[in-house]
């Protein structure tokens, strides 16, 4: 797909026209269904959705968009997926089962199809192309979007519609079984059941969410890059969440979701100095979550901005999954401090690289942004990127308009 222009590289239509272009150059036809699946930045809520607890992610201004359109009559057994990032493809037999694979970015795809597989679910050949200019390993989400937008197309394609969260469980279970990553329920609900009036607080236990407006057009979302790329499949992940559940069977609860602070204090000899600090984070940050979404609801931004910091001390001391890189960026927002128009400031995503997420007073985001981009480069000698964006709606079929 061709390169994209500073000036409109976070426009939804020009990745959609740009994807139709070249899925047409690639299969010699036109697209006829074009999907778009938003990534997300989680504002608080880090490392509970696994645990059964609250999250607060926002959909973003940055997606994965999938063109596509039924497979030759020769082919009429068979999916053709290429990548116009890694300039690499997959071709899927449906009359086979489903098995992990090259190239590793196919592995969202497959476990998609055998999940609508499992559920009985008769899917006809296809052509597609899959476009995005959301950042890889940035921890906003770039998988979640690429599964569910895979899921979306194919509901499409098969005429068949699934409840969202079951699709969203679906798409959990592809990464699970196909991408190795134990992750919880949180960045494929916030993909498909996003709204553009503000993020959702989602019960990651039940399934269950609202929106929670963001009204306030003197406050904006800064998300900033760090350039270093996490990998959640590289085990540190899946250790976390190890050292999750046996902190809640040393506590004798189902999930941490369902421990108490006043459990977890009591059980701090018990636990050990590392499951006890794990079990704090959880809890506390449930906590904050809850917090956060009555601060933002209701407008009070240093409340919620203080919530923030917390969490990302709670990231970085408790729950071990920040880096010196992420570390840096809290560190320079919040020197800044309210005066120079910084709210607050946290890591999001899984951690060990990706981003950060700062409130920030709308008319100060280029000052803010360029004092975060010197410092930042001058203490770790490395460059950052950095977008505002507003809430989106979650993942949906383009209508052709928006394309041709």
């Amino acid at each position: 797909m061709e390169s994209q222009s500073s000036n409109d590289r976070s426009s939804l239509p020009a990745l959609a026209r740009a994807a139709a272009r070249a899925f047409e150059e690639r299969f010699g036809m036109p697209a006829r269904w074009l999907i778009a699946a938003p990534g997300r930045v989680n504002l608080i809520g880090e490392h509970t959705d696994y645990n059964g607890g609250f999250v607060l992610p926002m959909a973003i201004e940055r997606y994965t968009v999938v063109a596509a359109a039924p497979a030759p009559s020769r082919h009429p057994r068979r999916m053709t997926f290429q990548s116009a990032m890694s300039k690499s493809a997959v071709e899927i037999e449906l009359e086979e089962p489903q098995r992990r694979g090259e190239p590793p970015w196919s592995n969202y795809v497959r476990g998609v199809v055998a999940g609508f597989e499992s559920r009985s679910v008769p899917l006809p050949g296809l052509c597609a192309l899959i476009g995005s200019n959301l950042p890889v390993g940035a921890g906003l989400s770039s998988s979640a979007a690429l599964e569910v937008g895979v899921a979306t197309l194919l509901e499409i394609a098969s005429g068949r519609a699934l409840d969202p969260v079951d699709k969203a469980r679906l798409c959990q279970t592809a990464e699970h079984e196909f991408a190795g990553v134990p992750c919880g329920l949180m960045d494929q609900l916030a993909c498909i059941l996003a709204e553009d009036e503000g993020p959702l607080l989602i019960d990651c236990r039940s399934g269950e969410s609202r929106t929670v407006p963001l009204a306030d057009p003197d406050v904006s979302i800064l998300v900033v890059n760090s350039n270093v790329r996490h990998s959640l499949d590289d085990g540190a992940y899946a250790r976390r969440r190890a050292e999750c559940e046996r902190a809640a069977e040393g506590l004798g609860v189902p999930t941490l979701r369902d421990a108490t602070a006043e459990m977890v204090d009591r059980a701090r000899e018990a636990l050990g100095p590392v499951l006890w600090r794990r079990a704090r984070h959880v809890v506390t940050e449930n906590a904050r979550t809850l917090a956060a979404a009555r601060a933002l609801a209701a407008g009070a931004v240093r409340e919620a901005g203080s919530l923030f910091y917390e969490s990302h001390s709670s990231l970085r001391d408790d729950f071990e999954v920040s880096c010196a890189e992420l570390d840096i960026l809290v560190d320079v927002a919040q020197g800044l401090g309210e005066e120079r128009g910084v709210y607050g400031s946290r890591m999001t995503g899984g951690g060990f690289g990706g981003c950060t997420v700062t409130l920030v007073r709308s008319g100060q985001v280029e000052a803010v942004s360029g004092e975060l981009r010197r410092e930042y480069e001058r203490r770790s000698r490395r460059t950052l990127d950095t977008f505002v964006s507003r809430p989106v709606r979650g993942v949906h079929a383009l209508e052709t308009k928006d394309w041709v």
